[in-house]
């Protein structure tokens, strides 16, 4: 028998989700635990659902980041998108951060990876360069051509965008 947050995973719009989680505090640990899983269709949704929901450097998260981060490589695209915001979200312990950084950096120069995947990985590696300036000329390099030929031009014209905000 499927939980009561696996049935409102499924089987309810976006609007209903969120109003559940957030009319149910005692789902948090079963949404965390679903969000790092590899049970889908509900794991996507839950990480979707977490990072919708949870507020910047949430409390019930941050003992989790370890587990979020261990968890994000196995991860298909989309799931691995949600993991990511959710990450964007919390301020990373600086001893995670660096695992994060090379994870992020190995997603973006994954040319096949969905653009979605890539965009967040990239707005997560400004977030730490802004906060470590000498990895500045690290970045500046993932807008070479060879990284930005498989994105749209949309796509392309918000990296633009980012890097233009991370160089000012």
């Amino acid at each position: 028998m499927e939980s009561t947050l696996k049935t409102k995973l499924i089987g309810s719009c976006k609007e209903d989700m969120i109003a559940f989680f957030q009319s149910h505090p005692e789902c948090v640990e079963e949404t965390i635990a679903l969000a790092i899983s590899d049970d889908q269709p509900f794991s996507w949704r839950a990480a979707w659902l977490l990072g919708s929901c949870i507020e910047s450097d949430d409390k019930r998260i941050r003992k989790h980041v370890p587990t979020i981060i261990r968890s994000i490589k196995s991860k298909n695209d989309g799931h691995q998108r949600e993991l990511i915001k959710i990450l964007l979200r919390m301020n990373v312990p600086e001893k995670y951060e660096g695992l994060v950084f090379d994870l992020c950096m190995n997603l973006w120069e994954q040319q096949n990876k969905d653009p979605s995947v890539r965009m967040t990985s990239l707005k997560f590696i400004l977030k730490v360069a802004q906060k470590h300036p000498t990895l500045s000329k690290e970045v500046t390099a993932l807008t070479q051509d060879r990284y930005l030929e498989s994105l749209s031009p949309g796509i392309k014209k918000s990296v633009s965008k980012m890097m233009k905000e991370f160089i000012r």
